[in-house]
């Protein structure tokens, strides 16, 4: 695979790209993608606090989606068992991507036929078909990920996934909006709950993911995806693996949960003299019980390992090679540099995101005002800036726009410094918005297309899904932070802070992309 700025099409041969058959498919897949999100996380957080649900067991729905962050636990499973009949008829990625989406429409019909006005119990039903959804959600964003990789080269990358961004923001908007509208088009509202309607607008949902399934039927089984195992194992050996993980997987929940209680004392007993660092010890002591938890699910899976229940073998293809495998293609020093520019690259703009609606309210913006300048015109530009990306990185290459979108997210956070001067003046925000949406569509498509190139296709599923998982990793642990950071510098000074942040970013982009162009120099020597 190229690495560097690969094959470079002239502007009327990337214009043809568009009608591509792959391209408008990912357009599809796109939108599958972006529907079942929203349904556990803003819609269902409405539905329940409608039917009376307390805020704090509302919040907890939102544990329900941690199979986004951690979807490269599972991302081997999906890379390397075969699915009974389906596989041979439909072939590696089609077959898990039809399980998903089959899976996905039941979840979100077990949903729909739960009301949670009417006892307690029915919130504990409601939690297992979230978790169903998020799961089943998180299944098939590893295979359409994977597919989106295998199905082109390196070159229509871009364009890949121009479209799949565009699908999946109209997906969300779809989820979201679309969804909140027919509902209250159905009759329910916070004063005058409607189960009914909510049931409807549910279950229309579950319908409009026909969308995917019918894509899933259409289009082929990449080429370059199906001839790649190498290893194949008998039926009892894919069983005793799905055993493996499911023992992992049921230690880490029985500890996460289960230390609980233990966290919440041990959070009591903080002494006054820590008071003004709370926000601090609270998460780590949070993240002091994930990674126990994590440290229990390893020791089961280790001892399930020597107990000679799985293939030892297997495990390593597994889950070791992948890794491997790209250390050993890069190199030690190389890899980290990619990793770091990896966890890295969206610090800027992740970082201001957790603030932006705080900020907009305390400007003085109507709730109006930010619904349809950052939400409706702001989807706008990012699918702008997204079909924009695609085109340039086609045209110029996959290094030269990485670096223009790291440029573009830290210089329009600046933007915001001006805005944050200037009061609620809803031409200079609309302003602000364009500019800094559009960036960041052009950023992000030419990251994936970035990170798809780095991917082997021996081990696609399951490097892509470590990529995505470490990209929002640290801005998501650092953007914890942006409150205190705005509490304590003022949101001028923060969104400068915000901007300098992105200055290591563009070192790393020049720093990978010189590495990179000069291991290719000396591969084709």
């Amino acid at each position: 695979m190229g690495h560097s700025n690969g094959e470079k099409l002239s502007w009327k041969q990337s214009l043809k790209v568009w009608g591509d058959p792959k391209v408008i498919a990912m357009l599809f897949l796109g939108f599958s993608a972006g529907i079942p999100i929203l349904l556990i996380f803003s819609t269902l957080s409405v539905w329940l606090r409608e039917a009376g649900v307390s805020r704090a067991a509302v919040t907890f729905f939102s544990w329900a989606a941690l199979g986004y962050s951690f979807k490269f636990v599972w991302a081997p499973v999906v890379d390397l068992m075969p699915l009974p009949y389906l596989t041979r008829r439909l072939g590696r990625r089609r077959s898990w991507l039809l399980v998903a989406q089959v899976a996905i429409i039941c979840a979100i019909g077990w949903m729909s036929a739960i009301n949670p006005a009417d006892n307690i119990n029915n919130l504990t039903v409601m939690a297992m078909a979230a978790v169903m959804l998020g799961f089943s959600s998180a299944t098939q964003d590893i295979v359409i990920d994977a597919y989106r990789i295998e199905c082109s080269k390196t070159a229509m990358q871009a364009m890949l996934a121009s479209t799949y961004i565009a699908g999946y923001r109209i997906g969300m908007l779809v989820a979201g909006a679309g969804s909140l509208f027919l509902a209250s088009y159905l009759g329910t509202k916070s004063s005058s709950y409607s189960y009914d309607a909510w049931r409807i607008t549910y279950l229309c949902m579950a319908a409009v993911m026909l969308v995917g399934v019918l894509t899933t039927l259409f289009i082929d089984e990449p080429e370059r995806g199906s001839k790649k195992v190498k290893h194949e194992y008998s039926v009892n050996q894919y069983l005793r693996f799905l055993t493996l993980f499911l023992l992992a997987i049921l230690a880490f929940a029985v500890t996460f949960f289960y230390c609980g209680n233990y966290t919440v004392e041990l959070k009591s007993r903080i002494p006054d003299m820590f008071a003004a660092w709370k926000g601090l010890t609270d998460f780590l002591i949070e993240f002091l019980r994930f990674f126990f938890a994590v440290g229990v699910a390893l020791f089961v899976a280790k001892v399930t390992e020597m107990s000679g229940l799985v293939d030892s073998q297997m495990v390593r293809q597994t889950y070791i090679a992948p890794i491997k495998d790209f250390f050993v293609r890069y190199g030690g020093k190389t890899a980290l540099v990619i990793l770091l520019l990896v966890g890295f690259y969206r610090l800027s703009d992740i970082v201001l995101g957790v603030v932006s609606n705080v900020f907009y309210l305390d400007m003085g913006f109507s709730k109006n005002v930010i619904a349809g300048i950052t939400k409706s015109f702001g989807l706008a530009m990012i699918l702008v800036g997204g079909f924009l990306g695609g085109m340039l990185t086609v045209r110029f290459g996959v290094n030269t726009i990485l670096f223009l979108g790291a440029f573009l997210s830290s210089v329009t956070n600046l933007l915001f410094m001006v805005l944050a001067g200037s009061g609620a003046d809803v031409t200079l925000l609309t302003m602000v918005i364009a500019a800094d949406n559009l960036s960041a569509g052009i950023a992000t498509t030419a990251f994936i297309a970035f990170l798809s190139s780095l991917t082997s296709i021996s081990f696609t599923a399951v490097q892509y899904a470590i990529f995505s998982s470490i990209m929002t990793l640290f801005p998501k642990l650092i953007g914890g932070y942006s409150g205190t950071m705005v509490s304590t510098f003022g949101y001028e000074k923060f969104f400068l802070l915000t901007a300098v942040m992105g200055i290591p970013v563009l070192l790393l982009v020049w720093l990978v992309s010189v590495v990179l162009n000069k291991k290719e120099s000396l591969n084709q020597l």
